[in-house]
């Protein structure tokens, strides 16, 4: 069976056995701090099996994307090397929520590995937590396993979310590749993990652990199973690696190709076919190389790709070359993969050529570290460098030096990053994460979608990250209603502020927030005491609510033109909004063109003229797809949403669940104030609306009447007269230049008197009056044309810094170095440079100790000719 055809009949079978088919979620978890990517498929139903939300079904299967390449579960270092890791892949699962427990999920688990599958019984192995009598009893007793081929295992058998909350034991199935394959059944002494592998994990959800530790049986146990696609597909196309799989196989003769390798073993094209995968998904699912987070870690996989390329033989970017095929093996089952297939070739394509840039630079600096290595540990502040400096991954650092039989000083290199995070920390404020303060069970019901004003009673009262009885005068805390017109900050949208008061008790709503699905009244006691069990009138500030609205409802035209006016690539990657601008991040690879931003604008203030109603519907999440609605990034929604249409021809139809305007019109006017660049391959605008775009509109003019003033001009002609400025602005400096370049000839002429000869060349170290950084560079080419065979440094005090430059003529560059000169002698003067072994250019700030750095130059090449 091939792979895609394996995925099938799985979901197909667990759907006629009553499971809903649940598509992939994104790799990028929804709303779930606690993990870098999706890492299994129980991620999405997570809040499901916590109880916090629920869904029109109880049974579920999935065929769930996921990485492991940072954070808690990261497998990176060993894939390529090993059979079975992988950055990415898939996981089959089947879920019951309060529904089946232990007995049918190891039915079906057997029905489909026995039956739909046909594997031979005889060859499968299964493990049961060693207190799990029940579980053992249906698999021995009713299923009919016999008691030689079933292990008890402690703690790899039983699962669990956290240090508290839901757990349970675990059954493990594992299939044998046979006696030809060496090592034991698990938890045997001879266990290996490779004759025996692990192809199915049932999780038997039946405890609650408490903050003491204790057990306690839930009320509904449930199901959560995952079988990964690779593994079962290895077992039945009859291979013992991943790798040897029809998907990998396909994705391994397309590198093969480009790279003209014929050993298609080679562990690096492994590292390559697998890296494609996980690489193009994550781009698929809106995450951009970048410097930190998920970004970081998607570039780290590209690199270690280019590199094994690069070790291969690769001369040109050759990564992006590989999206094709795997659009071609996977695409039936990711259609997005086909439709952004440009957009991910393009982002691998502008990593690659950005890497290449310093790739062998990198290579040359670990190479010279090598080759000068005491012991066989690379010392932890060069894997800091290749980092800090090149841009090199640790893993890939790691690669190279697993393959030279050498270890890596991490300590070191820890030590490192810490004094650099020491150096570039900034302080911040964090607010109190109430989801692990909060007990109250419910709800909050929000009335503000209808109204800015309305009745609640106090539910829960929290002070300095406790709960509390009461709040006195003057005092700041939070207060919990059991309904409230207050929105809680979520989706971009910053939260209401306002008042809450019963009688002579005040209190000012600061900011709302949520926390489980309460929200959360952020509030300082005006006058009065609030306790628990109050009855408050609540009364949303109307003008602040109302400049958000606008700007919110905004947000999503601009994305529609975003995504009209420079592609379906750009999808949003943040935004804030608030009652005085909207930001909104989104990926696009380059800045923003002016032209492109005006058609941005006009596009927007069309649709906000045509003053068309904008709607808010509530359907299920399968009806939103089929209606074109758009997911934002990082919101979680549930199985019911809030679909908002707006414009003319529903030009944006989105998922969202913030406050918007009756009619396009409400916004009035919008105005774009900046583009700007926060990461690779993410830009952020920000733009105001109604009043606020009329402020900005009118400090726009300000600003022009204020350069017509300067360059006495009207606003008619203001352009022409600043281009003429400009003009004469250019001739002036060319002049100027004009006349340093004669400066630099004469002074060399006068310079080359004060050579010394040192070791039979001449040396020549002066400080040149009047030179900025290029004149000194003719000057130095001056001396050393009328020099010959000649050792050059020269400088210019400009302010309170120190320009140098530093020449060696190309017979000496054997035996004396430029970049070597400028290293030793920028450091002296406080600054640093480097650069070509016959010239090198750089600086310093200490100007009082120019003089005794010149006097030392001939010392100093006398030693490097070995004359000293």
């Amino acid at each position: 069976m091939k792979t895609g055809d394996i995925r099938e009949a799985f979901l197909a079978y667990f759907e006629a056995e009553g499971h809903t088919r649940v598509p992939s979620s994104s790799l990028v978890p929804g709303d779930d701090p606690t993990l870098l990517f999706t890492n299994a498929g129980m991620n999405q139903f997570k809040d499901t099996f916590l109880g916090l939300e629920t869904r029109p079904y109880v049974r579920a299967t999935s065929s769930q994307r996921c990485v492991r390449a940072g954070g808690k579960h990261n497998d990176l270092e060993n894939v390529g090397y090993t059979a079975r890791h992988h950055t990415f892949f898939e996981m089959l699962g089947n879920f019951s929520f309060g529904d089946y427990f232990k007995r049918e999920a190891i039915q079906y688990a057997w029905q489909f590995l026995t039956v739909t599958l046909g594997l031979p019984a005889e060859r499968l192995w299964v493990t049961v937590h060693v207190s799990d009598d029940e579980a053992a009893a249906i698999w021995i007793e009713e299923i009919g396993v016999s008691a030689d081929r079933l292990s008890r295992l402690d703690e790899d058998n039983f699962w669990q979310m956290g240090d508290t909350g839901p757990c349970g034991p675990c059954s493990e199935i594992f299939y044998d590749h046979g006696p030809e394959v060496p090592g034991g059944p698990p938890g045997s002494e001879g266990e290996d993990l490779d004759r025996y592998i692990e192809i199915w994990n049932l999780v038997f959800m039946q405890f609650n652990r408490d903050a003491s530790g204790e057990l306690h049986p839930l009320p509904k146990p449930s199901v959560d199973t995952g079988m990964g696609l690779e593994r079962i597909a290895a077992v039945m196309q009859g291979v013992h690696s991943n790798y040897e799989i029809d998907l990998f196989q396909a994705l391994i003769k397309a590198a093969a190709g480009l790279l003209n390798v014929a050993d298609r073993e080679h562990n690096s094209l492994r590292v390559i076919a697998d890296h494609i995968r996980s690489c193009a998904f994550l781009i698929v699912d809106g995450v951009l190389p970048g410097n930190e987070g998920r970004g970081y870690v998607l570039r780290r996989i590209i690199r270690r790709a280019i590199r094994h390329g690069n070790k291969l033989g690769a001369q040109a970017p050759f990564f992006h070359q590989l999206v094709p095929t795997l659009a071609q093996v996977m695409g039936d089952a990711y259609p997005e993969l086909v439709k952004l297939q440009p957009q991910i070739e393009k982002a691998l394509l502008a990593e690659e050529e950005q890497f290449a840039k310093t790739l062998d630079n990198g290579l040359q600096i670990l190479q010279d570290a090598l080759d000068n290595l005491e012991g066989s540990v690379i010392p932890g502040e060069v894997i800091f460098k290749l980092y800090d400096t090149y841009g090199f991954p640790v893993d890939l650092t790691n690669d190279i030096a697993r393959e030279r039989g050498l270890g890596l000083d991490m300590a070191g290199y820890e030590a490192a990053m810490a004094a650099q995070r020491s150096r570039s920390q900034e302080s911040g404020s964090f607010r109190v994460d109430y989801n692990n303060v909060l007990t109250l069970e419910g709800s909050t019901v929000f009335t503000g979608y209808d109204s800015l004003a309305g009745e609640g009673t106090v539910t829960a009262l929290l002070r300095d990250g406790e709960e509390v009885a009461e709040l006195d005068t003057d005092q700041q805390g939070v207060v919990v209603l059991d309904t409230t017109p207050f929105y809680a900050e979520s989706g971009g949208q910053a939260g209401d502020t306002g008042y809450l008061e019963a009688g002579s008790l005040r209190l000012e709503v600061i900011d709302t927030s949520k926390a489980q699905n309460h929200h959360l009244h952020h509030v300082k006691v005006l006058h009065g005491n609030v306790r628990v069990g109050n009855r408050l009138h609540a009364q949303v500030d109307a003008s602040v609510r109302q400049r958000t609205r606008l700007n919110h409802s905004a947000t999503h035209l601009l994305h529609a033109a975003l995504r009209r006016i420079l592609g379906e690539h750009v999808t949003q990657k943040g935004s804030l909004v608030d009652a005085e601008r909207l930001r909104f991040d989104f990926s696009h690879p380059e800045s923003v063109s002016a032209g492109d931003l005006a058609r941005i604008e006009t596009q927007v203030n069309e649709q906000v003229r045509a003053n068309t109603d904008v709607s808010t519907r509530l359907m299920s999440m399968e009806d939103a797809a089929k209606a074109g609605a758009m997911a934002l990034f990082g919101e979680k929604y549930g199985d019911e949403v809030r679909v908002l249409t707006m414009g003319e021809n529903d030009y944006s139809v989105e998922l969202c669940g913030g406050i918007h305007v009756d009619r396009t019109g409400d916004i009035g006017l919008f105005k774009i104030v900046s583009e700007s660049g926060v990461a690779a391959g993410v830009r952020r605008i920000e733009a105001v609306t109604g009043a606020g775009a009329l402020a900005a509109v009118a400090r726009i003019e300000e600003r022009l009447d204020a350069v017509c003033e300067i360059v006495k001009s009207s606003r008619e002609t203001v352009v022409s007269r600043v281009g003429a400025l400009k003009s004469e602005s250019r001739e002036l400096e060319k002049e100027v230049a004009r006349l340093k370049q004669k400066l630099a000839t004469a002074a060399g002429g006068d310079l080359t008197a004060g050579a010394v000869e040192v070791a039979g060349i001449k040396v020549l170290a002066a400080a040149v009056d009047g030179a900025d950084a290029k004149s000194l560079r003719d000057t130095v080419d001056q001396c050393r044309n009328k020099l010959g065979s000649s050792v050059i440094l020269l400088a210019a005090v400009e302010g309170d810094k120190v320009a140098l430059v530093a020449g060696v003529s190309k017979d000496l560059t054997g035996r004396v170095k430029a970049g070597d000169l400028m290293r030793e002698f920028a450091g002296r003067l406080g600054g640093k440079g480097g650069g070509r072994p016959d010239m090198a250019q750089g600086g310093g700030n200490d100007v009082a100790a120019l003089a005794e750095a010149l006097r030392a130059v001939p010392e100093w090449v006398a030693g490097e000719m070995g004359a000293a």
